[in-house]
């Protein structure tokens, strides 16, 4: 009979609380907990639907899928958890989340989590909560103060050589970096293995078996960074990251919060970096106006070069030929950016600095095969502060707080 039902959007979700409520239940034989989610073999659902199972952690499709099968019943369900509401919305599981809840007992307890509250949120929480009680984490800001920000503004062809050198200056222990699509992230996976660091990608397109794969080598960290989209990684919480890397701008402030907030955990401190091109300032500016504060500004050669080219032709009153002769240091002949800097390096390709971490393959020095740790991934605690760039433009926030573990 199943007495308690938690709802999450994920399967890495479900999973995760799964091996919370296991460790909390332990020494407890009469309590039986199963996940429910896409991905697993129905039959094998089945089976065990059919013992004596006391608590249910599902997904919205899957668990719609035994209700319409009658495999599950849940008029019995005296608890019932809505868990990261607001990405339930996000993914469009609401009406199979108003199913759910009509499946239930009336006579119930109804708990609802969501890190922000938009209007359908409240209105779901109107429509099915009986006087509720409103308990809010309060905070002068709406992001964690354990959590450092960061933007650096860069062209889109120089992205992937700032993320290097971003990795390269502050070493992370662990971190998530966030792509758009699950396209890109896959690209952006295979350009790191190239340039010799443990990455691995978690989205939408993976089968559970190697969804499931890549989270454990994560969470052991046998991979130094998981390269994710939102709908994969949100609400994962995973010990010992201490950098998230927004390779692409999030779409919205609340994809924002969620993505940041898988660094600066349980008390721990942590650096979340967005990488910015030119066509995401006004993203910024809503994500900015949505949180309450002004990110820190960092400026890469490239856009430093793009900026004084275009005071440049300011100056001359906007000459196109200094856009062709200005050198291919910054704008060049596109606008994109990203050309030849420094000793003559194309944007976008890898660097050669001779100081690189120790996860890049160039730095010859991959480490860790004596038990020591490479310098790419710092043992636990080690310091490695470090500033991206030095340039920084209007309305930075210049220096911030100092990071603490690894950033």
């Amino acid at each position: 009979m199943v007495q308690g039902l938690i709802v999450t959007p994920t399967r890495e979700l479900a999973l995760q609380i799964t091996s919370e409520i296991r460790k909390m239940t332990a020494l407890l034989d009469d309590v039986h907990v199963l996940p429910v989610y896409g991905g697993q073999d129905v039959e094998a659902q089945l089976r065990k639907l059919q013992g004596a199972i006391h608590l249910v952690i599902a997904t919205p499709g899957r668990l719609l899928d035994h209700l319409r099968r009658g495999t599950i019943d849940l008029s019995d369900v005296s608890m019932l958890v809505l868990d990261e509401a607001d990405q339930m919305l996000h993914m469009g599981f609401l009406p199979d989340v108003e199913e759910v809840i009509r499946q239930v007992s009336a006579e119930r307890q109804t708990m609802l989590f969501s890190a922000t509250m938009p209007k359908p949120i409240r209105t779901l929480a109107k429509k099915y909560l009986t006087r509720p009680t409103d308990v809010r984490i309060k905070s002068e800001r709406v992001t964690l103060d354990e959590v450092r920000q960061m933007v650096v503004e860069v062209t889109d062809r120089a992205k992937q050589e700032t993320l290097q050198e971003l990795i390269e200056k502050h070493r992370p222990f662990l971190a998530i970096i966030f792509c758009r699509t699950k396209r890109r992230a896959t690209a952006l996976n295979a350009a790191l293995q190239e340039m010799g660091y443990d990455s691995d990608e978690l989205h939408g397109d993976l089968t559970q078996a190697k969804r499931e794969k890549v989270m454990k080598k994560f969470r052991d960290a046998k991979i130094q960074f998981l390269v994710a989209t939102d709908v994969a990684a949100r609400g994962l919480d995973v010990e010992g990251v201490t950098h998230v890397f927004n390779y692409d701008m999030p779409q919205d402030v609340e994809s924002y919060i969620h993505r940041i907030g898988r660094t600066g955990r349980a008390g721990e401190t942590g650096l979340a970096i967005t990488l910015m091109a030119p066509k995401d300032r006004r993203e910024l500016g809503l994500i900015e106006e949505g949180i309450g504060m002004q990110i820190e500004r960092v400026i890469t050669p490239s856009m430093q070069k793009r900026y004084e080219q275009q005071d440049e032709q300011g100056r001359e009153g906007g000459s196109g030929r200094q856009g062709r002769d200005g050198g291919r240091g910054g704008a060049g002949r596109d606008g994109q950016g990203g050309g030849r800097d420094r000793g003559g390096r194309t944007g976008g390709g890898r660097s050669d600095r001779g100081d690189r971490g120790a996860t890049s393959r160039n730095g010859n020095n991959k480490g860790d095969r004596d038990g020591r740790p490479s310098q790419g991934r710092p043992a636990r605690g080690q310091d490695a502060r470090h500033e991206p760039f030095s340039d920084k433009r209007g309305g930075s926030q210049a220096g911030g707080r100092s990071q603490g573990r690894g950033g």
